[in-house]
Formats: C-alpha cells, sequence, structure tokens
C-alpha cells in the first residue's frame, strides 16, 4: 500500500470518528496506569478510579449483597427482642456478630462507608455527563464525512432537481420529523435521539435521589404500634405507644401531634363456600383531632388505607377481642373491672390473654393477695371438646376462666408481659374434688372463687380492639419519585437510539446532481436502516431518479435500497 492509500485511509477513519463522536455522554474509561508521585498525583488516581462507572457498579452490587445480611439476621432497630432470642440461640455467633455490626446492618460502619462511596462516586458521574450533554444540546451535528458509503446504512441516486433543492427539501423534511438539522456545507447533517442521553442522566439522578431519601428515611423515620379498645383512645406522644422505634437523628419533637379514639371496628367475614372465615372488610371508625385544640374530625381506617395527618400514617394492622371482665373479693366488692384485649391464635381469632389484679383484693380471711387469671376465648364455641374457635365473629362466644392468687412478681422490678402469668408464686384454686379450678363461662355467667374468696362475671359487653401502627417517613415521597424517575429513564436509555443522518447533493461529471444518504447509530440496530430507507423514498419522491445516462430510461424505484456500507469499518 502506498503512503497516499495509507494517508487516505487514516482521514476516512478520522473522519468517522468526527462523525460518530459524542453520541453518548459515557465518561471514557482510561487505561489504568501508575500514578504520579506526590499527594495530587494519588488523589487524582483514585478519583478516577471512584468516579469510573465499573467501581460505581461494583459498589452498588456491594450495597445490595451488604443489605442481605440485614434482612436475614435480626436487627435492634426493628426488633430487640428477636435479637435477644438470638443472642441467647447463639451464644458463639453473636460476639462475631457483634464485631461486624450484623445485628445493625444499616448503621455499621462498613455500609455507611459503601453508601457514602456509591453517593461520591454517582456525583462523579453524573457532572461531567451533565455538563458534556448541556454542551451537545447547544452545539450542531457535525459535518458529513467525506465518505457517507463507508457508513453502516447507506443508499444514493442520481436526479434531475438541483442540489440546493435537494438540500432544502432534505432540510424540511429531517425537520419535520424532530431531527435537529442544518445545512453544512454540500450536505444536510441530522441528529435525533437526545432524550437516550438525557434518560440516562434521569437514571443516575434518580439513584442519588433513592440514596438521599433512604438516609432521610433510616436517620428521621418513626415506627410505633398501639393497641386500642372501642371506646378508648390514643394521642401522638411517646408514653402512649406499647412499641417504637426510630432513625439515629429522630427526636420526640419530630412527633405529630394528634390524638385519635376508637369509637367502633366492624369487620364482615365469608359465612360459606371454600373461603369460610376469610376476612371481607375490617374498618376502624374514628374521630381524630389535629394538635391539642384541634377540631374533631370522622373518619374511618380500613387495612390499606391509612390516614395522613401532616406526614405522619396510621394504618390499621390488626384486630381481635377484648371481653369486659369483673372481679370481686369475698365481700362483693369490685377490684378489677375492665376490656382485657387478648391476643389471637389463628385466624379464627382463638384468643388468650391474662387478668391481673394487683391492688385491693383480699381473701376469705382478708389478707391481701394477688390474683392472676387465664383467660382463654373462642368467639364461635363449636361444642363437645373443640378447643379452638370454629368462626371468627362472635357467633357463640365462650370464656375459659383459670385462676391462681399468691404473689405476681411485680414487686421484683422484673419487666412483665402483660399477656403472659408468671405462675411461680401463684396457687392454683381448687374445686369440691380438688382439682384445679377452671371453667368455660358464656356472656353474663359468673365464676364463683372456692371457700368465698370472691367471684369472676364475664360480662355481656364484649367489645372488640384493632392495632394501629404509626409511621412517619420523611422520605418516603422523594424515594416513590426516585424510583418512577429511575424506571422512566431507564427505559428511555434503553429503548431510544441516538442517531444520525446525513444527506449530501453535489453535481457529478455529467452535471447530473447526485444524492447520498447515510445514517450511524450509536450502536449497530435494523432500526437506522429502516428510518433511512423511509426518509429516502419520501425524499426520492421529491427528487425522483434522473434517467439512465446508457438506455434513457427513468429509475422508476420509489423507494431506493439501503445497503449495508462496505469497507473495513462499521460504526
Amino acid at each position: 500500500m502506498s503512503k497516499t492509500e495509507t494517508d487516505n485511509t487514516e482521514q476516512d477513519r478520522r473522519e468517522l470518528g468526527e462523525a460518530g463522536s459524542q453520541l453518548s455522554t459515557a465518561p471514557v474509561e482510561e487505561p489504568s496506569i501508575v500514578p504520579g508521585l506526590g499527594v495530587i498525583g494519588w488523589a487524582r488516581w483514585f478519583w478516577r478510579q471512584l468516579t469510573s462507572m465499573r467501581v460505581a457498579l461494583l459498589l452498588l452490587l456491594l450495597l445490595s449483597l451488604g443489605a442481605i445480611p440485614g434482612s436475614l439476621i435480626p436487627q435492634t432497630g426493628a426488633d430487640i427482642s428477636k435479637v435477644a432470642d438470638f443472642r441467647k440461640a447463639h451464644k458463639t455467633l453473636s460476639p462475631v456478630y457483634d464485631k461486624l455490626g450484623l445485628f445493625h446492618v444499616y448503621s455499621s460502619v462498613w455500609f455507611s462507608a459503601i453508601y457514602i462511596l456509591l453517593f461520591v462516586s454517582l456525583i462523579g458521574c453524573i457532572v461531567p455527563r451533565a455538563w458534556q450533554f448541556v454542551g451537545q444540546l447547544r452545539g450542531r451535528p457535525p459535518g458529513a464525512p467525506k465518505r457517507l458509503d463507508r457508513l453502516p446504512a447507506y443508499t444514493t441516486w442520481r436526479t434531475t432537481a438541483e442540489p440546493e433543492e435537494v438540500r432544502e427539501a432534505a432540510l424540511k423534511l429531517l425537520k419535520k420529523r424532530r431531527f435537529r438539522s442544518h445545512i453544512a456545507g454540500n450536505a444536510v447533517a441530522a441528529e435525533k435521539g437526545y432524550v437516550r442521553e438525557f434518560g440516562n442522566l434521569v437514571f443516575h439522578i434518580a439513584l442519588i435521589v433513592l440514596l438521599v431519601a433512604f438516609a432521610s428515611g433510616q436517620m428521621y423515620k418513626s415506627d410505633g404500634t398501639k393497641l386500642v379498645v372501642e371506646g378508648d383512645g390514643f394521642a401522638n406522644t411517646l408514653s402512649q405507644y406499647d412499641d417504637f422505634k426510630s432513625g439515629s437523628m429522630f427526636s420526640t419533637d419530630d412527633l405529630v401531634p394528634f390524638s385519635f379514639n376508637l369509637r367502633n371496628f366492624s369487620a364482615s367475614y365469608q359465612t360459606s363456600g371454600p373461603s369460610k372465615g376469610t376476612p371481607v372488610t375490617f374498618n376502624a371508625d374514628i374521630g381524630y383531632r389535629k394538635g391539642a385544640y384541634g377540631k374533631s374530625t370522622r373518619t374511618t381506617i380500613k387495612v390499606n388505607e391509612p390516614l395522613d395527618i401532616d406526614g405522619a400514617k396510621v394504618y390499621l394492622v390488626s384486630h381481635g377481642y377484648a371481653p369486659v371482665i369483673t372481679v370481686r373479693d369475698g365481700k362483693g366488692d369490685i377490684v378489677y373491672r375492665d376490656a382485657v384485649p387478648l391476643l389471637p391464635l389463628d385466624a379464627n381469632i382463638t384468643s388468650q390473654g391474662v387478668v391481673k389484679v394487683l391492688d385491693g383484693y383480699k381473701n376469705a380471711q382478708g389478707t391481701s393477695e394477688q390474683l392472676g387469671i387465664s383467660l382463654f376465648f373462642l368467639p364461635t364455641y363449636g361444642g363437645g371438646s373443640s378447643v379452638l374457635s370454629a368462626f371468627p365473629s362472635l357467633q357463640n362466644p365462650v370464656l375459659n376462666l383459670t385462676p391462681y392468687h399468691g404473689d405476681l412478681g411485680i414487686d421484683s422490678g422484673i419487666p412483665q408481659s402483660v399477656y403472659q402469668l408468671d405462675k411461680t408464686h401463684m396457687k392454683e384454686f381448687k374445686d369440691s374434688k380438688g382439682a384445679q379450678l377452671r371453667d368455660n363461662l358464656k356472656p353474663g355467667q359468673t365464676m364463683q372463687l372456692p371457700n368465698g374468696a370472691g367471684s369472676v362475671t364475664f360480662e355481656k359487653d364484649v367489645r372488640e380492639w384493632a392495632g394501629f401502627e404509626i409511621v412517619q417517613e420523611p422520605g418516603s415521597g422523594w424515594a416513590l419519585a426516585g424510583a418512577i424517575a429511575a424506571i422512566f429513564g431507564l427505559a428511555a436509555s434503553l429503548f431510544i437510539q441516538r442517531r444520525r443522518v446525513w444527506v449530501r447533493a453535489v453535481p457529478g461529471p455529467d452535471g447530473v446532481t447526485v444524492v447520498e444518504m447515510a445514517g450511524l447509530g450509536r450502536s449497530e440496530s435494523a432500526k437506522v436502516p429502516e428510518e433511512l430507507g423511509d426518509l429516502a423514498g419520501i425524499l426520492y419522491d421529491q427528487a425522483p431518479g434522473a434517467p439512465d445516462a446508457e438506455d434513457d430510461e427513468p429509475v422508476t424505484s420509489p423507494n431506493p435500497e439501503v445497503v449495508p456500507a462496505e469497507g473495513p469499518e462499521k460504526r
């Protein structure tokens, strides 16, 4: 190959490179080189590595892997009791988990380091891409290469129309098809598909929004639960919660001031068929107030339809029964009367709980004692030896009572569950046959304690309770917006193709205009040749083919065939 041919080949490659330049805002991956001496050299090398797409993907993978133990291992921020149970069951493994921070993954040093590095890496990727994209929007598509026939999609024909007429017609056609186009020399240069790069930037920015929303949600969130019996209420203060957890930056002053009363709870179930007993509706009728002196407003909370009060969402999460129990001492004086919430054990709301009489009770001898009564409740008793409810609603309620007397252990200072009975220092009541006293009561019936020790009455009033979860997540709205933007941005970057089209019209050696059209996409796709063929067909109708020089017959094809380019390179 001669020196002239080599120079021409190099020039063609350079022109094709310029024609395909800036079809993407992706940063150019530079080969790894040994950093220069000094702090500045190492800092530049580290920054290039951190802001590379390869490292960003690696950090995203590490963040995903790091979240796995947070889902599989009990977390102190979610349920400290499960963490305590795990420590008791795995005494060898627990110290290792403590050192690795696996009981508080999302606030651990290593997870925070990955999180912050990913955040910085994404910003380092986005800023230069955004700047480059703005520059591309302000610029114009590059001029046509000297050899259009070397591009991936190409077609040509001869026409009697003047070159200026062909270029004007091509410019008008391309603008009508929403190409950014202009006349550059003897050709029209056009470009389309900028939304692809815009979607790519939106996707990366949305990832940053998601990271910020996740961080703020973890630091400033609060999540608490409260069981409320019909007729009772709740005020949004820390002491009112049954269970409460919050982020590291949350303070009690961040609690939204409101209160509500549970007026009524209603539930309906399937009464027949294979789905008998399946819940149909759960409705909590409440009256709530904003602030200390707000006006009472009545509303209904349903499953998956929370009440939103200034950013605090009140969810309906559970329900059960609370039979009203009255306890009298040997003199007939009432020492306890209240609705006792019972915890459901199955789908038919077979429930259990306890009554603890701490003060005011005296036995038949006048000695002060404490009473503990185990309760087992069946909303629909099926009869016979059945120990489980046959249906979740109150069709045939039966309450099983087992009383104890003695010391409940409350004064020891050890915390106790209100739903469990410590029988360590308690004694059983005996019936006339010397067996442990227990009985099944229907609403309105009374159990007499032996030897004039008093009585326990199952009142006719069986109330229901509802469990509420009160959540404050300041970053949830931003997280949702970021997720939606990420989906649309990713879809745009995947399904929209950035491409360029050139139309050259010049006089041929015989004075007849030669029209050349070529297209180039960011990646090889059938869409570029198809689109170029469609454009060529329309332009051909406006600048039809000239008669052939040999047989003097006109070219009649309305859509010149778009052929793949020949040559050593395809871009």
